[in-house]
């Protein structure tokens, strides 16, 4: 009977290569993995075609689906591997790590703790959260390092006896044998020293010895999780001994291989594990991206470059030849200019790179710098396409449709399946034809993922007329799986958790925009029952609402819902009651609200009414426009009006023709008159010719009195109302500013003569008051005026 100790580092194709040989050597009749014992009915699907890496099991705690964590595998990773031999040669294979039982348990207790007595969360050294892989704790200390046993041996006794720099005690401990050996980066030297090396004899020996020197010499941290871990460890390999297995294969993460090999009394391990807590746990297959597997996404076992990875996974023996023939494919495929030379060239350079360094191959470090100087020419901008296309890779797993899942995430699969909406790690657009069947259904799908708040796809807005055509954006993250778990508790279906969700947070929802904003949601989303409940509950909050600015806000989006109708297949005239009802509200409470309030008051209420008007012209109702144009009547005859809503209502009325000729120019005029303060009329004219100023080109009576009032202003005056006028007409377009202002150069002062000057002129008072204006300047004598000169 034997137990061999394989340490490894995650996500390594250097470890999965040697664990994989190693298992061909020593044809072990079981083998135990580093991994959650409650996913050991999982293991039977390695190796199924349609499970295909990267994937991770999702474990989570069924009555809080926010407590979950993810064990990520990739075709690279050691543990992968091991799968897949265990299933190929049919032998047992289990998870021997601590039960996530436990962890929740514990870090339910730590909350329960923290809760009582106040104190904030539990501390990092009471509990460690499971985040991500849980083969990765506080430090990349759990994860191992390789080399030939002479090597680490030698950079071990360095360490030890303090040749090098001394390390902070948090500090990773690879880094203590990358500095003895000249490194500066821990993750390069184990890459160079393990991940290109092609002949790994007695590898996990080595490996051992030096995590063992590493363990006694360096400060330990009084770890509860660490050393449970490391018993339950211990416990599945005796336990494994007690079944009488011959040849047993450990597969963990190189730190704890130690603590595996020297094992304790029995009695020591059980007391430790004696009464820990439980939760309850469930897992699941699904799909993982090599961009949540990278250092980026902020997965704490996560790698540099997991395309790299694959790449020299696949092709341990490539010289570089195979990666830059990838990069020039990819050039030439974004029209850049890449010849046989080129390639041949870096190739060279990143060869003579890795020999000046005395590496035994080139890394991704020489390749990227030959590719920056021949390929790319020292601009730096192309190699964030090789990163993102070939060093990290937009890659998505597989998993079968058959693997036990919640039955909302099924459901969601099965329709993903037959719309032919496959996840994928890059977005992809989607155009949608709602005139056609498939369309409508993706369409409708979409809309009801939206509503459960899994936010998988994004609706743009399509350039053109006709509301039968969506533009969605489609990205898959595999964090939706948490979402899609968390809201299975609503139905086990799309359509029955949607429903009973929204209704839900209807029922909740004391804001009257919410709920239309649900409406409109819910319309496209084909779910009867739920636009029955939204209205029902729109009616009961209109009702009881005193606040017109929260009616106005509702107005738009719940005239957009009834132009549906006809394109979803729904009965527009739902919503047209509640329009008509709250609109004749509007119409009553309007004129009241807009008097006596501030002027950023007067701004907010200004795009209400914008939107308020577009809303009622698109409905074409004569009954309900008549009443809104009763209404802006009202408001402009209110002297006690907001300036700027006045001169808006006006307008509005412009628009509709019902305000034209001398009764909108004597408005106009009163508006403008001297009489008035300069701020009110400013703020008058803003409200005017809010939106365009084409109104002013058109009209020379009214671009006439505005000459005028602005002509006649004093300059201190002028100063005062500048930032209102120039807020004015900062509003219009390019063009029109700059024909307003050829017509200005052009004689708007004759313009607004025009207009000052009416009616018959009285020659003999004009004479009259031209002795007098003469005599004021001095240029006539007082006495010949008296003589009648």
């Amino acid at each position: 009977m034997s137990v061999h100790i394989l340490g490894i580092r995650h996500h390594g194709p250097g470890s999965a290569r040697n664990v994989k040989a190693f298992l061909e050597e020593l044809q072990p009749d079981i083998v135990l993995i580093e991994g959650p014992p409650e996913a050991d009915a999982l293991l039977s699907w390695a190796g199924h075609d349609d499970l295909q890496p990267p994937v991770a099991i999702l474990a989570w705690q069924p009555d809080n689906p926010r407590k979950a964590c993810f064990y990520p595998f990739a075709t690279f990773s050691p543990e992968w591997q091991a799968m897949l031999y265990a299933k190929e040669h049919r032998i047992h294979a289990r998870f021997m790590d601590l039960p996530l039982a436990h962890v929740f348990g514990l870090e339910n207790e730590a909350a329960v703790k923290a809760a009582a007595n106040e104190e904030g969360p539990a501390q990092e050294d009471d509990i460690i959260r499971a985040n991500g892989d849980e083969k990765t704790r506080l430090n990349s200390a759990r994860q191992s390092f390789f080399s030939t046993r002479q090597h680490l041996r030698q950079d071990s006794q360095a360490a030890t006896d303090g040749e090098v720099i001394s390390f902070p005690v948090r500090q990773d401990p690879i880094s203590h044998l990358a500095a003895a050996a000249g490194y500066d980066d821990g993750e390069r030297w184990w890459e160079h020293m393990f991940e290109y090396r092609q002949q790994q004899e007695q590898v996990f020996e080595a490996v051992n010895d030096a995590m063992q020197a590493l363990r006694e010499e360096l400060p330990q941290r009084d770890n509860q999780v660490e050393q449970l871990r490391e018993a339950w460890m211990r416990k599945c390999i005796r336990a494994a001994e007690k079944e009488m297995f011959q040849r047993i294969a450990v597969i963990c993460g190189a730190w704890h291989g130690p603590a595996l090999q020297n094992m304790p009394k029995q009695k020591e391990d059980n007391d430790l594990l004696k009464g820990l807590p439980k939760a309850k746990v469930a897992t699941t297959w699904i799909p993982w991206t090599y961009n949540r597997l990278s250092y980026e996404s902020g997965y704490g076992a996560g790698i540099p470059s997991p395309g790299w990875y694959e790449h020299i996974w696949e092709h341990p023996t490539d010289d570089g030849t195979r990666w830059m023939a990838l990069v020039a494919k990819l050039f030439r495929e974004q029209q850049q200019d890449t010849s046989v030379a080129h390639v041949m060239e870096a190739v060279r350079l990143a060869n003579a790179l890795a020999a000046l360094r005395q590496y035994s191959r080139p890394g991704l470090e020489e390749l990227n710098e030959a590719t920056l100087s021949v390929l790319c020419n020292g601009e730096s901008v192309l190699m964030q396409l090789i990163r993102d296309q070939l060093i990290i890779r937009d890659r998505i797993g597989s998993v079968p449709h058959e693997v036990p899942a919640p039955p909302l995430q099924s459901d969601i699969a099965q329709w993903q399946k037959k719309l032919r909406l496959p996840q994928t790690a890059d977005f992809k657009d989607y155009q949608l034809d709602l005139r056609k069947e498939n369309d409508l259904e993706r369409s409708i799908f979409l809309h009801r993922l939206q509503l459960l708040e899994i936010r998988w796809g994004t609706r743009h807005e399509v350039s053109g007329k006709g509301t039968f055509k969506e533009q969605w954006r489609l990205q898959w993250d595999p964090s939706y799986s948490i979402d899609i778990i968390e809201k299975g508790s609503w139905g086990n279906t799309v359509a029955e958790a949607a429903s009973n969700y929204v209704i839900d947070t209807a029922n909740h929802t004391g804001t009257l925009q919410q709920v239309c904003q649900m409406l409109e949601s819910a319309i496209p989303a084909e779910l009867p029952a739920v636009v029955d409940v939204l209205i029902h509950r729109i009616n009961n909050l209109a009702a009881t609402s005193a606040d017109v600015l929260q009616l106005m806000q509702v107005i738009p989006p719940l005239v957009n819902i009834s132009k549906f109708g006809n394109v979803r297949k729904t009965d527009a005239e739902l919503v047209n009651g509640i329009i008509e009802s709250m609109i004749d509200r509007i119409c009553i409470s309007l004129p009241p609200a807009s008097t006596s309030i501030t002027e950023d008051a007067a701004l907010a209420l200004l795009e209400l009414f914008y939107g308020m008007n577009d809303a009622i012209g698109l409905l074409q109702h004569a009954a309900l426009t008549g009443s809104w144009h009763n209404t802006l009547q009202t408001i402009t005859g209110n002297r006690q009006s907001a300036p700027m809503i006045a001169g808006y209502a006006t307008r509005l009325l412009f628009d509709a023709g019902i305000l034209r000729g001398e009764p909108l120019l004597q408005g106009f005029s009163v508006a403008m008159s001297v009489a008035n303060p300069p701020a009110v009329a400013a703020s008058w004219l803003e409200g005017f010719l809010k939106g365009s100023g084409t109104l002013l080109l058109l009209d020379e009576s009214l671009w006439g009195m505005v000459y005028s009032w602005v002509s006649q202003l004093e300059n201190d005056i002028f100063i005062q109302v500048l930032p209102l006028l120039r807020r004015t007409f900062s509003n219009f377009t390019a063009p029109e500013r700059k024909k307003l202002g050829a017509k200005v150069k052009r004689g708007g002062s004759e313009t607004a003569i025009k207009i000052v000057a009416t009616g018959e002129t009285d020659a003999a008072r004009g004479e009259q008051g031209i002795r007098v204006i003469m005599q004021m300047l001095g240029l006539v004598d007082s006495k010949l005026l008296a003589d009648g000169a």
